[in-house]
């Protein structure tokens, strides 16, 4: 990776020079709307009961399960190598021979792969055992050499540390580096200029704005690349970004570090939600926390994020991974979340931004998880 301390600062401006920066790499991935699942936010479920927040919520969601490598990270990916083939004597010298190599569950791995091939790099990824096989296989389809672990983080980092010791590859961390951030940040610059342009309505020919744009966005934290990269891209325009995790086994980390005011350095859960299953990084906690770019965090139940990959692909006809449908869990069944935005929105309501972060998710996998659901009623 490239030296920190040669990255461009943590700012709006510097999410804007990463897009452009990897403009011709990634996809402009598509916004879309569901009236239905917006009135069902703006409605208590059977489970929440009567006298529950009735908060009124217009969904806006942003599909990153149709970026390169079906997942958002390939913004983070192609945003370091770019960064990379910027430092004195990296190509040249022959450090680019010698690959570049990282950890991660599935979508990082996929994203470095493809970002290296692309410019004929070799790549080494670790990866758990316990990782999805379609992830697997794909990473090995762009050509990576995959090194196999346990499922923990300090587990993957210290394989990690051994490959770049036998190859002298340079690693590219999955979300904990300024290029990463700033990398993934580029979908919240996008998200907001999409929803600006979608509220614009054609009266008689011309353009009449019904409103500034979104008023939020909740995404989902794993490492906190992504999260801490949004609210970057959201600083200075008044849109609240809050985070979304799982609860199952303590996966909630970030949630629980922000609350108590330290961070949560290890995690081991084995929520359905397999890409956040890693704690929060230094560099996006300094974003999150430090400088309260993050307004607060959720958290949702397996069995809700669940429910809402079936919505999602019901309502909206999107497959999303169980990772990426925890934000809009949280819209659909967190009191805390709904009664926020009630006390805080009133009448006029929010309109809400829902990043759905990959799609990575077989069909075995994903009839399994439908099927349980249904005898769990």
């Amino acid at each position: 990776m490239a030296d920190p301390s040669t990255s461009p600062p943590l700012t709006r401006a510097s999410v804007a020079e990463a897009r452009e920066l990897i403009r011709p790499f990634v996809h402009r991935t598509p916004v879309l709307t569901s009236s239905s699942l917006s009135a069902l936010a703006s409605t208590p479920t059977p489970t929440q009961g009567e006298g529950k927040a009735r908060p009124k919520l217009r969904l806006w969601f942003k599909c990153e399960n149709l970026q390169k490598v079906g997942a958002f990270k390939a913004r983070g990916a192609f945003h370091a190598i770019e960064r990379l083939k910027k430092e004195p004597g990296w190509l040249a010298g022959g450090g680019a021979e010698r690959g570049v190599v990282t950890h991660s569950s599935g979508n990082h791995a996929q994203a470095l792969a493809l970002a290296a091939r692309a410019n004929g790099i070799p790549a080494y990824i670790v990866m758990p055992t316990i990782s999805a096989p379609p992830k697997i296989a794909a990473t090995k389809g762009y050509g990576a050499t995959v090194v196999f672990s346990g499922s923990t983080s300090v587990e993957r980092e210290a394989v990690t540390a051994k490959v770049v010791e036998e190859t002298g590859a340079r690693l590219v961390p999955p979300y904990d580096h300024p290029d990463i951030v700033l990398g993934q940040g580029t979908l919240g610059l996008e998200f907001q200029e999409q929803v600006e342009a979608m509220m614009a309505e054609d009266v008689g020919g011309e353009k009449k704005k019904k409103k500034k744009g979104l008023d939020a966005i909740i995404a989902p934290c794993g490492g906190g690349g992504m999260l801490s990269g949004v609210a970057l891209s959201c600083e200075g325009t008044g849109i609240c970004v809050f985070g979304a995790e799982p609860s199952f086994q303590g996966a909630d980390d970030a949630k629980r570090g922000y609350e108590s005011g330290v961070r949560v350095e290890s995690v081991s859960s084995l929520t359905v939600a397999d890409g956040l299953r890693t704690p929060v990084g230094r560099v996006p906690w300094s974003v999150i926390y430090e400088r309260r770019l993050v307004a607060g965090f959720y958290s949702v139940a397996d069995a809700d994020v669940v429910r809402a990959m079936r919505l999602a692909y019901e309502r909206l006809k999107v497959v999303v991974e169980p990772s990426a449908a925890v934000p809009l869990a949280v819209a659909l069944y967190d009191e805390d979340f709904r009664a926020m935005v009630e006390r805080e929105a009133g009448e006029e309501g929010w309109d809400v931004g829902i990043v759905f972060s990959g799609g990575n998710v077989s069909l075995e996998a994903l009839g399994k998880l439908f099927a349980a659901e249904e005898e769990s009623k």
